[in-house]
């Protein structure tokens, strides 16, 4: 918890830093759209970060990236739920194969697992976590006619004071982990790169070729997150991984594909 919350915190700082002197003028753009900037921030950025960093304790970091894919299901079906988004026939076949996915990753490839219903708490966490970020996903379609660059100003400053809670409670309970020299590193990078760079990036892909192409890329999580966590932390990859891996992303695949 205590780096969920230095992440968002340095990205605030830079956002201060960075607008300077206009900071006045963009709070009254950003005060008529607070509420909604603070909890999209506090689900899509702290509730989703805080999870994954508790599920790391219980499975491997495979595992947490073949299960973000399941990331644009829960989106397609939020869609059919709070939109009502047509949702043809491919989609279910490819709802079902990243469904069957997220079974195989989470039970290892087990029957025995499977029949015993024993899945790894943290994947099972990992899963909220993902339903918690399509919710913030959905709520993008509907974000105030502001500039994308403030709004996200507006999710970070939602995303620290989200995290302060849980900070506080991570205190309490003594569990706090003060970062050494490298921790200190990897706060810095976890600020700076997913957290400012790739979301600043992500919001420039979206407005030179549109939220939908935009969005696809997403499903390449699952592929650098397993190629990663077996290059960097010498994880196993096991032939469950590779099958699991296969299913989430033919799922995607399918599930994007638009019926005639």
């Amino acid at each position: 918890m205590l780096l969920t919350c230095a992440r968002w915190l340095i990205v605030s700082v830079i956002f201060v830093v960075m607008r300077g002197g206009r900071l006045s003028e963009d709070a009254r753009l950003l005060l008529p759209h607070w509420r909604t900037g603070l909890w999209m921030g506090a689900i899509g950025y702290t509730l989703f970060s805080a999870i994954i960093y508790v599920a790391a304790y219980y499975t491997q970091a495979v595992n947490l990236a073949i299960l973000q894919g399941t990331i644009p299901v829960f989106v397609l079906l939020g869609a059919l739920v709070l939109h009502g988004t047509r949702v043809g026939p491919l989609q279910v076949v490819g709802v079902a194969l990243t469904l069957i996915g997220v079974i195989v990753v989470a039970s290892k490839g087990d029957v025995h697992i499977l029949m015993a219903l024993a899945f790894n708490v943290g994947d099972l966490l990992m899963l909220v976590g993902c339903a918690a970020y399509a919710l913030y996903a959905l709520q993008l379609r509907d974000r105030p006619p502001i500039p994308a660059i403030l709004f996200f100003m507006l999710m970070a400053a939602g995303a620290f004071v989200a995290s302060l809670p849980l900070l506080v409670a991570e205190m309490l309970l003594g569990q706090t982990h003060w970062p050494t020299t490298n921790g200190l590193w990897v706060i810095a990078f976890v600020a700076l790169a997913p957290s400012f760079i790739a979301q600043l990036s992500f919001m420039k892909g979206v407005e030179l070729i549109g939220p939908g192409r935009a969005g696809v890329f997403v499903n390449f999580v699952p592929i650098f997150g397993a190629f990663l966590s077996v290059a960097i932390l010498s994880e196993p990859f096991g032939v469950y991984h590779a099958l699991a891996l296969a299913l989430v992303l033919a799922g995607i695949f399918l599930a994007e594909r638009r019926t005639k």
